[in-house]
């Protein structure tokens, strides 16, 4: 009826090694690479009734294998960019839960109408890799490249919990599911080719292509000096937002999904003689299409087993990153850093309408009243690389990726519906998040560009983070705060960009 998808937004680091052979403009090799992963995700699961309690499914990937093999062609006038596509054997550790919501839990029965049912799910499984990529070398040694790989496994039988059903009250027996999971991977790697020269004086200054270059000199694509790039982006995204009432237990669940949004965004990097960089970026958006999703588990004195609403959400986002850094290679061509930085995501929506999905009656239809308001503060840590290179004389192609180890949330939920005055303040502090970032760009002058890209960010809070109830007890008397209870926070917002920038030398 709704859920069972379970998404789980990750970062990995890891390393590979491999051979290649190549004839011609060919590329053969074959590749080991291993992958530690960071990473989390819950979901709603084995929702059949409004009369029946359901879980919550927990998973958590943390370490990739893959063996594959590679082909390749490099192009340009010396051969220093590889086109490849991969394809072999992957190989994946899981692990997870499926845990009953509540079960009529409340102050005549605090541990429930039965025993707080769960199971846990550990193993390992084979599957398949097929990925493509690019390839650029630096130096004779050193190359960098940028890839996406799709991922894809079976998974074991688990047995799923007894749980209840009202009405009539009963014990509904445990079944059995199958896993399965698949996973959309971005990488940039640096590799290090034994056997070769680390640094040639002038090889990366050779032509990028075999015709007169549109400038008249190598290009230098990137200056030895001072130099500041500014410019512009249009990012077209989809976001989300999740917070639950919960652990161990799930007791409720509001859902922000489909939060279709276009932003508007200024960004620049300035790079210095030393190899020391600043860059950031600062962006406004607005969304109008969105959907909530409000869960709720083993509701009294009703008995309600499980209820659930959707009610359409519009609102606005805004974020900015800040990042100081150093570039431990660079040529006229290409440059590799790493920084370190600041991330932040802000987010304002209003709920309106509601539609019952499962028991619990809502309003009647077309009436799209507000009923709810959700804001979101994330901060967070930033720790990762950069890198840009030229692929032809017009081409150029840039990736970021970050760690945050570490994230602040603060938020509040406002319920509109209630006669009386009822909000939740949200705090976590000490998750982690992901923000990932690649272009592709085509210099129509030495100094002005337009390119694409695509972007992905996700922060999560710990599993202890808290929630505070405030409410009015009774019409015209002061709201009483409650807690702190147990709760999660986590948000996702990916989608494409089109940027144009001028370089000032």
């Amino acid at each position: 009826m709704y859920g069972d998808v379970v998404g789980t937004p990750a970062f990995l680091a890891g390393g590979q090694i491999g051979s290649s052979w190549q004839k011609d403009r060919w590329v053969l090799g074959l590749e080991l690479a291993a992958s530690n992963t960071v990473s989390d995700g819950t979901n709603t699961c084995l929702a059949v009734s409004g009369i029946v309690v359901s879980a919550n499914c927990k998973a958590g990937p943390d370490f990739f294998v893959t063996g594959t093999g590679r082909l390749g062609y490099a192009f340009g006038s010396q051969g220093h960019t590889l086109a490849y596509l991969k394809g072999g054997v992957a190989w994946q550790h899981n692990s997870g839960d499926v845990v009953n919501g509540n079960e009529f839990r409340s102050e005549i029965y605090p541990f429930g109408l039965a025993p707080q049912n769960g199971v846990r799910f550990d193993y390992g499984r084979v599957g398949s890799v097929f990925g493509a990529g690019i390839e650029q070398a630096l130096t004779p040694a050193w190359s960098v490249n940028l890839e996406y790989d799709y991922l894809r496994f079976g998974g074991p039988r688990v047995v799923t919990p007894p749980t209840l059903q009202y009405p009539p009250l009963a014990a509904i027996p445990p079944s059995a599911t199958r896993l399965a999971s698949s996973y959309h991977i971005s990488k940039i790697g640096l590799n290090y080719h034994f056997g070769a020269d680390p640094r040639t004086p002038g090889w990366s200054d050779t032509p990028l292509s075999t015709t007169n270059p549109i400038f008249g000199t190598p290009p230098i694509a990137f200056a030895a000096g001072w130099s500041l790039e500014s410019g512009t982006r249009l990012w077209l995204s989809r976001g989300r937002f999740q917070w639950e009432n919960g652990p161990p237990y799930l007791v409720s669940r509001l859902t922000y999904h489909k939060l279709d949004g276009i932003s508007g965004e200024l960004f620049e990097r300035v790079d210095s003689p030393w190899g020391i960089f600043l860059k950031g970026n600062i962006g406004f958006g607005r969304f109008n299409s969105g959907q909530a999703n409000d869960e709720d588990w083993g509701l009294m004195p009703n008995f309600l087993a499980y209820t659930n609403t959707s009610s359409g959400v519009n609102g606005k986002f805004e974020y900015y990153t800040a990042d100081a850094g150093y570039d431990f290679l660079r040529g006229s061509t290409y440059r590799l850093g790493a920084f370190i930085g600041w991330a932040y995501y802000g987010e304002k929506s209003d709920v309106k309408g509601c539609v019952t999905i499962a028991s619990l009656r809502c309003l009647a239809p077309g009436d799209e009243r507000t009923v709810g308001s959700q804001d979101t503060d994330w901060n967070a840590l930033r720790i990762g690389f950069s890198a840009e290179t030229m692929l032809l004389d017009r081409w150029r192609v840039s990736a970021d990726v970050a760690y945050l180890p570490w994230t602040d949330f603060q938020g509040r939920d406002n319920h509109l519906l209630r006669d009386l005055t009822t909000y939740i303040d949200h705090r976590g502090s000490g998750g982690g998040g992901v923000q990932i970032e690649g272009a592709l760009s085509y210099l129509i002058t030495r100094n002005f560009s337009v390119g694409i890209g695509g972007r992905y960010w996700a922060m999560w809070s710990p599993r202890d983070s808290e929630q505070f109830s405030t409410q009015a007890k009774q019409q015209y008397t002061s709201p009483v705060t409650s807690g702190p209870y147990p709760a999660n926070y986590r948000m996702e917002r990916w989608g494409t960009f089109l940027q144009a920038s001028y370089r000032f030398d």
